[in-house]
């Protein structure tokens, strides 16, 4: 792709919304008929609601420039800022979902159940040695890099797939963000210390009802407090984590779709690339206590159900 094709002005531009905009659309409705059922029991609804205004207006702009321009760039730039928007949706699903009873106490009584124990309580106790604990955060880390890397591998190189690739990694995670309304699971980094390891230790998992109301008291990332992969997943952890969206890991699921998608790409290089931070980014998610075992799992499956159901849903929507 030569830097003259970003600004060529595209023959038939898209008139009306793209296809992962209807999706945006459709969440932030099925949401704002949420908050009006449940607005005196949401601490902040009034933000929750100026919020959804303020990205509905950047759609509004984002559209209006592309239609003044419609080239490559601008539409990049459309969904590039679509995907920027994802940081501030998730901690929006614990606004809506902590006003529902905890459900961390069933998950963890599946996972002794099908485990014999809490896997994410003794991977890092197994494998405590620094070098096991970098390779563990920098696979957790790699996560954005992962979806900012296949987004640009098909814009640059495979533009004809790139509405269809972008509309499966943002539509995927429109899916999980409903899900994580409805499944209100905190994961093992906020469950555990709230009953006490001693407990679950012994298989004791209480009901907490609405503990996390208001409590987001979490357990210290495991590894050396020294690393360079460690301190970036405490601040992203400081930044925008909350006591919510365990059920499904989402971190497998759409790291799961990035794959397919790259597997699609034809170009086994750029796939077998990306092969070991996908592995190691599965195993972290157990490993830092951000999800228990049965998460990773239910990840995977709902990334192959998903990743076809998205594909041909795109043939409907994505018509320009």
């Amino acid at each position: 792709m030569k830097i003259k094709d970003f600004f060529k002005l595209e023959k038939k531009p898209k008139k009306g919304l793209f296809a992962v905009e209807w999706v945006i659309m459709a969440y932030l409705v099925l949401t704002l008929i949420y908050i009006f059922f449940t607005y005196t029991k949401l601490q902040n609804a009034e933000s929750m609601l100026w919020e959804r205004l303020r990205i509905v207006a950047i759609m509004a702009a984002l559209w209006l420039v592309y239609r003044m321009v419609p080239c490559r760039l601008t539409r990049f730039c459309r969904i590039t800022t679509l995907m920027a928007t994802l940081s501030w949706w998730y901690p929006d699903t614990y606004e809506m979902n902590r006003i529902l009873p905890n459900l961390d106490h069933i998950f963890a009584a599946k996972e002794q159940w099908l485990f014999g124990c809490q896997p994410a309580l003794l991977f890092s106790q197994k494998f405590p040695h620094v070098i096991v604990s970098e390779l563990m955060n920098l696979g957790y880390t790699s996560y954005f890099p992962l979806i900012a890397l296949v987004t640009l591998f098909f814009f640059l190189f495979r533009y004809e797939q790139y509405m269809r690739a972008t509309f499966i990694i943002l539509a995927s995670f429109f899916a999980y963000y409903v899900v994580f309304i409805f499944v209100p699971v905190a994961g093992p980094q906020y469950y555990y210390p709230a009953v006490g390891l001693d407990q679950i230790a012994l298989g004791v998992f209480p009901n907490l009802n609405d503990y996390f109301m208001n409590m987001r008291e979490a357990l210290a990332t495991p590894g050396d407090p020294d690393g360079v992969f460690y301190q970036m997943v405490v601040d992203a952890h400081r930044a925008g984590e909350r006591p919510t969206a365990a059920f499904p890991s989402s971190h497998v699921g759409v790291s799961t779709i990035l794959m397919l998608l790259a597997w699609q790409t034809r170009n086994r290089r750029f796939f077998w690339l990306l092969m070991p931070f996908y592995v190691l980014l599965c195993l972290s998610t157990v490993y830092i206590y951000a999800h228990y075992a049965i998460d990773v799992i239910a990840g995977w499956v709902s990334a192959l159900l998903l990743f076809p159901l998205l594909h041909y849903g795109y043939k409907y929507l994505g018509k320009e």
